[in-house]
C-alpha cells in the first residue's frame, strides 16, 4: 500500500521536529550538569611548562597615546561625580593593584556598594564587564556608569556642561576626536586608557618564556598543585581568568553556608549574571576573576568575603570542587598566585 506524499511530508516535519527537540533537551541538561559538577582535573601529562600552557604570557594592548592620555585625564577627574571630589581611581587605586582594598567601596552619597570593586589593571583583556558581565566592552561598561550614575552619582547631562565649561579640556578633546565632548568619546577615551592599564612580565611570565630561576621552587609546585586540581579549567589565557563566567558554588551551596555562618542573606547582588540575563540558568553565577595581579586585591569575590589568598582558594576547591584541600597544598597554590603580579608602566602623555 502505498502512502500519499502528503503524509510523507509531515511525517518528515514531525521528525526534524522531533530531532530539534531532543537536540535543545540535551543542550539545556548539558548545560545544568557543567554547572553541578566540579571543575575537571588536569593529568600530569598536561602540565607542559612551555609552549603549550593553559596559561600564557601577558602582552600589551595596542592603544592611541593620544585618546589613552585623555582617558587618563577623565580617570583622575572629580568632575564626573556629582560632589565633584570623586573620582574613578577613588575606588581603582593604580597604587593598591586597581582596587581600593575594602570589602564594598564607598559611592558619592556615602553609601556603599553592592560587590567588592574588581581591579581595573588587565580589564581590557576581559571578555564582559562587571561582575555579571552586563557590559561586553570597555566603553559599554563607561557608558553605563554615566546612565546608572550609581558610584559617582554624576548622570551625563549633569557631567557634560562641566567638561564643556572647561576650554582647554574642550579644545584638546577637539583635537583628538573630531566631534568634540560626546558620551560615546568619552567613554572610549576612558576605554582606552584601561586598556593601556596592562602589568606585563610578572615573574610567572619571565618563568613561562624559559626562566626557570624567575619563581621559587614552591611556587612551581604551586603551578602544579594549581594545574593538577583543575584551577586552570576557569583560570587560563593571557589574563588568568576574565573570559568566562562559573557558578558561586556548583557543587556546595556558597550562600545557605554564608548565611549559616554570618547571617548574611542573599542579595540581588548575589543573583550575579540572572540581574542581566534572567535566565535561571545563570543565577549565582559570575564572571570568572582574572588572577592577575591577585596577591594585591584582597579582599575576593564579588561580596568581598575571602580575605586572604588562603581563604580564596579555600573556599573556591570546598564549593566549586567539593573537597577540603589539605593546607600544603592551599600555601603552594598561594605562592604560585603570588608570581602573577606584573609591573605597570605608567602612561606619560
Amino acid at each position: 500500500m502505498l502512502i500519499p506524499k502528503r503524509y510523507l511530508r509531515y511525517l518528515g516535519v514531525f521528525l526534524v521536529l522531533l530531532l530539534l527537540l531532543g537536540m535543545a533537551y540535551w543542550l539545556h541538561q548539558r548545560h545544568n550538569a557543567r554547572l553541578a559538577q566540579p571543575l575537571r582535573h588536569f593529568s600530569a601529562a598536561q602540565q607542559p611548562v612551555n609552549g603549550s600552557t593553559p596559561i600564557t604570557t601577558l602582552q600589551a594592548i595596542p592603544t592611541n597615546p593620544a585618546q589613552v592620555a585623555l582617558g587618563k585625564r577623565l580617570f583622575f577627574d572629580p568632575r564626573l561625580s556629582h560632589s565633584n571630589t570623586m573620582n574613578c581611581a577613588s575606588c581603582h587605586d593604580l597604587t593598591r593593584g586597581g582596587v581600593d582594598g575594602q570589602r564594598y567601596s564607598k559611592r558619592d552619597d556615602g553609601s556603599l556598594t553592592t560587590v567588592n570593586t574588581p581591579t581595573v589593571f588587565n580589564a581590557g583583556l576581559r571578555s564582559a564587564q562587571f561582575w555579571d558581565g552586563r557590559a561586553e566592552t570597555l566603553e559599554d561598561q563607561a557608558i553605563t556608569f554615566f546612565v546608572e550614575h550609581q558610584e559617582q552619582g554624576a548622570p551625563w547631562a549633569e557631567v557634560e556642561p562641566k567638561l564643556r565649561a572647561d576650554k582647554d579640556f574642550n579644545r584638546d578633546f577637539s583635537r583628538v576626536y573630531a566631534d568634540g565632548i560626546t558620551l560615546k568619546n568619552v567613554a572610549h577615551a576612558l576605554a582606552e586608557f584601561q586598556r593601556s592599564l596592562t602589568t606585563p612580565n610578572a615573574p610567572f611570565d619571565r618563568y613561562l618564556r624559559g626562566d626557570k630561576n624567575a619563581i621559587s621552587a614552591d611556587a612551581q609546585k604551586g603551578y602544579q598543585t594549581f594545574t593538577r586540581y583543575g584551577c586552570v579549567g576557569c583560570h587560563q589565557g593571557m589574563n588568568v581568568g576574565g573570559n568566562m563566567f562559573e557558578q558561586m558554588g556548583s557543587v556546595r551551596d556558597y550562600f545557605a553556608e554564608r548565611e549559616q555562618k554570618t547571617g548574611e542573606k542573599i542579595t540581588r547582588a548575589d543573583l550575579g549574571r540572572f540581574n542581566a540575563t534572567h535566565h535561571e540558568d545563570d543565577r549565582h553565577v559570575f564572571k570568572v576573576c582574572s588572577l592577575r595581579n591577585v596577591a594585591k586585591t584582597a579582599p575576593y569575590f564579588h561580596d568581598g568575603s575571602a580575605k586572604t589568598l588562603e581563604d580564596a582558594v579555600t573556599t573556591m576547591v570546598r564549593y566549586n570542587l567539593g573537597i577540603e584541600m589539605p593546607p600544603n597544598d592551599v600555601r603552594l597554590i598561594a605562592e604560585f598566585l603570588k608570581t602573577l603580579s606584573g609591573d605597570y608602566a605608567e602612561h606619560t602623555p
